[in-house]
């Protein structure tokens, strides 16, 4: 059996997560084609995890991706996350990963407007708060949440959570029907309103903002797609890395390996992996690597089992909730997190001694940074330990 070696894994990462210089994309789209999906929970995350992979890349070139060009979509898929990827595999990532979201969604939504009292029949009342959400955005064209929430009365109203605790409150119903109507792929987040780094979107029609209905795809085809897909950039990994990662169940998890030929491997410090059956060969070394990795980062988040990259430092870079922060990677692991001053001026917070070469080379990165950010200073969504330490 094929072994795959710690050190392979992060020659691999140096080149198909481009977070080598020697191995920076050449745009927007292949970057993020290449990692399947940048995670877009948090804003600014993809913004920064294009900024690491892309040379020279610009916000206006990631604008104009996402919303001229459109050849990217933000979308609400695996894990209940949101997520951004090339437009033509919306019908793919709907069918894998989106239809199982949104039915958990709006049962979820239903019974928690009964259970509040706002309407004794909740599925009813969904059904047409979502017909008369659409029918709002057909007339308004694009909306945020406000504007159409003053144009659809059904849209009205709040339901109360987490009554017993410090942090509990009230939510509008509103954004809860379109976070239904986006899992079932019925509307997508369109404009962003706001800067770059912050988030005010506006909705649309999926088929009105991309200029194309996506294609209806079965459910089984679709999930050996993106698990391919995955497995590309992602591989060697193991059952766990995928259940996790597509937010399904392992018996769909073993189906989707066996769909596309998957072949069982060895992976050092874990055990069984594996790798798509034509990237057999041994990866070469890469050489040694800096990088400053945004919260919920693809490459941070990729894989469920992360020893072999994240090592002893786990309770300073991840939250509560499993959110990983801010990063610093050295030849293929992180050491450590940035972070910034008010004047915008990004500094590491390292966890480890890296050596001079590797200080040197983060030290550029966080210079790097820096220029690229032009003094914005970002307050992360998702803030680790470490970056709350200071």
């Amino acid at each position: 059996m094929r072994t795959v070696e710690i050190a392979e894994r992060r020659a691999r990462l140096a080149r198909r997560h481009m977070l080598s210089p020697a191995h920076r994309a050449g745009d927007v789209l292949s970057c993020t084609d290449a990692l399947v999906c940048l995670h877009a929970t948090d804003t600014a995350t993809t913004y920064l995890a294009l900024w690491a992979r892309v040379g020279g890349v610009t916000v206006a070139d990631i604008d104009k991706a996402m919303y001229a060009d459109r050849s990217l979509v933000k979308h609400l898929c695996m894990r209940r996350t949101l997520f951004v990827f090339r437009s033509e595999l919306f019908g793919t990532v709907q069918a894998a990963a989106s239809d199982r979201v949104a039915d958990q969604e709006t049962r979820r939504l239903a019974k928690e407007v009964e259970k509040a009292g706002l309407f004794a029949d909740g599925t009813a009342w969904l059904a047409s708060a979502s017909a008369a959400a659409l029918a709002g955005l057909d007339t308004l064209g694009e909306a945020t949440s406000t504007e159409l929430r003053a144009a659809v009365p059904l849209l009205e109203g709040s339901i109360e959570y987490a009554p017993d605790k410090t942090w509990g409150g009230r939510i509008s119903v509103g954004p809860r029907v379109l976070t239904c109507l986006s899992a079932a792929g019925e509307v997508v987040r369109a404009t962003n309103r706001a800067a770059w780094h912050l988030s005010r979107p506006s909705w649309a029609r999926t088929s009105t903002w991309l200029g194309f209905t996506p294609d209806a795809v079965p459910e089984r085809e679709a999930r050996a797609d993106l698990v391919g897909r995955w497995l590309r950039a992602f591989g060697p990994a193991t059952l766990t890395d995928l259940k996790w990662w597509l937010g399904s169940t392992i018996t769909a998890a073993r189906a989707a390996l066996a769909d596309v030929g998957a072949v069982e491997v060895s992976v050092e410090g874990v055990g069984p992996g594996w790798v798509l059956p034509d990237d057999l060969e041994v990866e070469a070394p890469a050489e040694p690597w800096a990088a400053l990795l945004p919260a919920l980062d693809p490459t941070t988040m990729g894989w469920s089992e992360r020893d072999w990259y994240l090592g002893g430092h786990k309770a300073q870079i991840f939250d509560s909730t499993g959110n990983g922060g801010m990063t610093a990677w050295w030849d293929g692991r992180i050491v450590g997190g940035w972070n910034q001053r008010p004047d915008g001026e990004v500094y590491l917070q390292l966890l480890e001694d890296v050596g001079s070469e590797g200080r040197a080379a983060l030290d550029a990165e966080a210079t790097r940074l820096t220029e690229w950010l032009e003094g914005v200073y970002l307050a992360p969504r998702f803030p680790s330990p470490l970056s709350r330490s200071d």
